[in-house]
């Protein structure tokens, strides 16, 4: 009857970056990736991706839902939807289809909104490019807050 969207857990996933851990590289993985340690890398996932609250990820992720929690400094693009959560720091441009944001995220960067079901379009793949990460310096005093309406 209605259309509910699958919910996503972010204590179910296929492949953990500990937080203790460092990973040097790009990772493609089908599935669900949580991090919670330091990537200096891409990410490009068939499934979701959770950024936690201590992770740092410096290079873009590609993927179907991106959770964040900690600090990414890169480019992001979802086939879905980005959710950028109260303790996140976004140093990057986004493409999505969906965006939400919690009070005390910051997001430095542009947005592009993809067409999603409301006009029919298809969205382009690699609306942003690859390797084409932002390479920004921790704001000063301009730090931009995002809150619920």
């Amino acid at each position: 009857m209605f259309n509910k969207k699958e919910v996503s857990n972010p204590d179910v996933f296929d492949t953990l970056i500990g937080i203790n851990s460092t990973f040097e590289g790009n990772i493609e993985t089908n599935g669900t990736l949580r991090v919670d340690g330091k990537i200096n890398g891409d990410l490009k996932v068939n499934g979701d991706v959770f950024i936690g609250k201590d992770a740092v990820v410096n290079g873009n992720i590609f993927a179907k839902n991106i959770h964040i929690s900690g600090i990414v400094q890169g480019n992001v693009e979802t086939k879905e939807t980005l959710k950028v959560l109260s303790t996140a720091k976004l140093y990057g441009d986004i493409c999505v289809n969906s965006l939400i944001t919690e009070e005390g995220s910051i997001f430095e960067g542009k947005c592009k909104m993809t067409a999603g079901a409301s006009n029919g379009e298809d969205t382009k793949k690699g609306d942003l490019k690859k390797n084409d990460a932002v390479k920004h310096k921790k704001p000063q005093n301009h730090d931009i807050n995002f809150s619920p309406v």
